[in-house]
């Protein structure tokens, strides 16, 4: 018998109440917004369930929504059940001030590099990350370049106009 998400959704609202904040379901896929101070617990849980068996991370990445005061910054992780063959999302917010979380590592190896990337590009620490420093960028960089903190285009620019790109 297959799992549901609402049948997902219970066990995990059951287990952490209102620490999960919201939830729906874009295209099928359960996406949870969760306290981001039990991302290692419910991520364990998921994984270390018997019914569960959430045993892959297939992704995790940050997110930055400039105009969400006070939870601009986000980490999203995508999770897979082979054996029960579902998908979940969960999102964790938190203020641009302090971004910061704890790392996954210590429950799916991968999650370093993930972990580490997302550093890289979103500038979010993650507590007891074994090794995090840059991966893609230039070491001496200082800033993150996938915040949206700069203009898309250049407005020196004297040879473009805009009424040929339809603005």
């Amino acid at each position: 018998m297959a799992i549901t998400n609402e049948h997902i959704l219970n066990r995990i609202q059951a287990q952490f109440g209102a620490q999960v904040l919201s939830h729906e379901e874009p295209f099928g896929l359960l996406t949870l917004v969760v306290d981001k101070e039990v991302n290692v617990e419910l991520v364990e849980f998921l994984k270390n369930d018997a019914e569960l068996q959430v045993n892959f991370l297939t992704d995790l990445c940050g997110i930055h929504y400039p105009e969400n005061k006070g939870a601009e910054i986000g980490v999203v992780c995508h999770l897979h059940s082979f054996t029960n063959n579902f998908r979940i999302r969960l999102k964790f917010f938190m203020p641009e001030a302090n971004p910061s979380i704890r790392t996954l590592s210590n429950l799916f190896p991968t999650a370093n590099w993930h972990e580490r990337e997302t550093f890289d590009f979103f500038g979010i620490n993650f507590e007891g990350h074994p090794n995090l420093i840059r991966i893609l960028n230039v070491d001496d960089m200082n800033y993150h370049p996938m915040l949206k903190q700069y203009p898309l285009e250049d407005p020196t620019r004297e040879d473009k106009n805009d009424t040929y790109f339809g603005r």
